[in-house]
């Protein structure tokens, strides 16, 4: 079956005739500087704590992540990944549908990751659609027009920034007026790492004036820790403790309280990453313009969208058989489909490989 996230290298090994281990993975958008020495080194120490549970509060965990993002512990809560919480982010949506006629739901900026609807259908909340004009190759887009509002009985509002799969980074004083507009307003900023300091546009910063807001923050990609299943969510504290009553206990273990320590406290790898990132994505945008065929959208983000004019399930199932590269499809957005693809941001030498084998396989 074809996979819906990137990442699921078994299923490309298996189209490849080659190991996992094998493969270039570009469909994954993950850090490729990780994991930082210091979380390793953090991991083995906790090695031998895992005869003991898990303070079920997470206190001290809970106390780095706060004093990361200057907010109080008990404004934030860590789960099994930013998905975990995502979960709850619907059950809490699901609430506010108790009162008033439809049209009622939530509004999912669209193309959307895939997980959100998965989210939203499991507690029965209707997902409105609020299509995003795609960037152009000038890397020009931002959020439709909300005036008039297309659903004003509306009562929640999921939406991601930096933007997936666009990579657009909207600014902060264009989402602050949605804040006023919905019950609750979910916003995932699983990429918002990547972004450099000076130019990020959280919302943390307005958590205390809208107790409808919730922040949804990964340390998986940033820090390249997709297989420990580590994120966390920034809200008001009755919200934070009414999810912590909904979920199991101990949804983090040892080993992955551990390394999200050490990983927000490692400003050396931050600072690498920061340092890397833009100058590498700026070299694949303009590798992938050049190749004919391809239109590339610019993005803040540690990966690109890029509009084909061969199929991306075909130009994917050759680079895997032909070259052992994995690239992104876009089916799982209805809105892009066969004329996407993602790739993630490599270092230097991979980028190269991805180009040479796109130049070689486009409309081939």
């Amino acid at each position: 079956m074809r996979p819906v996230h990137g990442g699921n290298l078994d299923w490309a090994a298996s189209i490849a005739d080659c190991s996992p281990g094998s493969l270039l993975d570009f469909s994954a958008s993950i850090n490729p500087l990780g994991p930082p020495s210091s979380v390793v080194q953090a991991m083995t120490q906790a090695l031998g704590q895992l005869r003991h549970y898990p303070d079920p509060q997470y206190t001290t965990l809970r106390r780095a992540l706060g004093d990361h993002h200057q907010v109080p512990a008990d404004w934030v809560l860590p789960g099994n990944g930013a998905a975990e919480l995502l979960t709850w982010a619907a059950r809490d949506l699901a609430r506010d549908l108790t009162e008033g006629d439809a049209p009622r739901g939530c509004h999912l900026l669209t193309p959307a990751f895939g997980d959100y609807g998965r989210a939203l259908d499991a507690f029965g909340v209707p997902c409105l659609p609020w299509p995003l004009p795609l960037a152009d190759r000038s890397g020009q887009g931002g959020l439709p027009d909300f005036d008039p509002w297309p659903h004003p009985q509306a009562t929640g509002l999921l939406i991601n920034n930096p933007h997936n799969p666009t990579g657009h980074l909207f600014t902060v004083d264009r989402l602050a007026p949605l804040l006023e507009r919905f019950a609750t307003v979910i916003v995932d900023e699983a990429f918002m790492d990547f972004v450099p300091p000076d130019r990020q546009q959280s919302l943390i910063g307005h958590l205390d004036r809208y107790p409808n807001l919730v922040v949804l923050r990964s340390l998986t990609k940033f820090y390249t820790l997709p297989g420990l299943r580590i994120g966390y969510a920034l809200g008001h504290p009755d919200r934070l403790s009414r999810w912590q009553r909904w979920r199991d206990p101990w949804p983090v273990n040892t080993l992955a309280a551990a390394a999200a320590i050490a990983a927000v406290q490692d400003e050396a790898f931050q600072t690498l990453t920061w340092q890397w990132l833009p100058p590498a994505r700026a070299a694949l945008l303009e590798g992938l313009r050049a190749i004919p065929g391809l239109e590339p959208l610019a993005g803040a983000a540690n990966y690109l969208l890029v509009k084909t004019s061969t199929p991306a399930p075909t130009l994917q199932e050759r680079l895997l058989r032909r070259d052992r590269l994995l690239i992104r499809d876009c089916l799982s957005f209805p809105e892009l489909g066969a004329s996407y693809f993602r790739v993630a941001v490599r270092d230097s030498v991979e980028n190269d490989c991805l180009l040479t084998a796109l130049t070689q396989n486009m409309g081939v």
